[in-house]
């Protein structure tokens, strides 16, 4: 899925884009009204799409937070959104190669209209992204070991956290066989005691990535994957 930050100070226009976004069926990870927050929310939420207000109060502006976010993540499309559409606020927004610019007040369409575009771009480009040194599990994800253990759909990366990469990094090596949760428990935890909750919502939350019979669980005894 698409993941889509916003960059408003607005609140109201923010909760409203918000909402028509997430009836076209994106994800939005988050509203940030300044520079600080915005690279703090793409560090730990890693949008596809920024919607980025050109004019923030008690920040720089959008278009110097866009510089410096092309500096370090290549992969962000941004997509404008202002009141202002003069030849030097265009000219200004221009040289940092927008994905698109959209001049408020915007309507729902408008909307509907620039993101389809985008997302539609960059689904091509991930599906066209060759990933190095990638094996097949099976139902269209595929794993690489180049630096750590990195699972895919296709071409399009699902970001996992420390303990969800361990759990399945257990269940690749075991090539299909069934996994006890005990082992599983002891090679994400190591002699740290956890209570069956806890491991119990990690394999919730992970299941909840993926489809469903990719992560096969057999109760109360442990865990495999299924490769085709």
């Amino acid at each position: 899925m698409i993941k889509i930050l916003i960059v408003e100070d607005e609140i109201i226009v923010g909760l409203d884009t918000k909402s028509t976004l997430k009836k076209l069926g994106y994800e939005i990870t988050d509203i940030v009204t300044n520079y600080d927050e915005t690279i703090k929310s793409i560090n730990e939420n890693k949008p596809d799409i920024i919607l980025m207000d050109i004019f923030l109060k008690n920040s720089i502006s959008g278009i110097e937070i866009s510089k410096r976010i092309k500096e370090k993540y290549i992969n962000i499309s941004i997509i404008y959104i202002s009141a202002y559409c003069d030849d030097k606020t265009l000219s200004n927004a221009i040289k940092t190669e927008p994905a698109g610019y959209l001049v408020k007040p915007f309507n729902r369409n408008d909307l509907k209209t620039t993101i389809n575009l985008v997302a539609y771009k960059l689904k091509n480009n991930m599906m066209n992204k060759t990933i190095v040194n990638k094996y097949k599990l099976s139902y269209n994800y595929y794993y690489s070991f180049d630096e750590y253990l990195k699972i895919y759909y296709d071409t399009q990366e699902i970001l996992l956290t420390r303990n969800e990469r361990l759990f399945l990094e257990i269940l690749i090596k075991a090539k299909g066989n069934l996994v006890p949760f005990t082992t599983i428990e002891q090679y994400i935890w190591t002699d740290n005691i956890v209570s069956d909750s806890t491991l119990r919502t990690l394999l919730y939350r992970l299941r909840s990535k993926f489809e469903h019979k990719l992560i096969e669980t057999i109760p109360t005894i442990g865990c495999k994957l299924n490769f085709d």
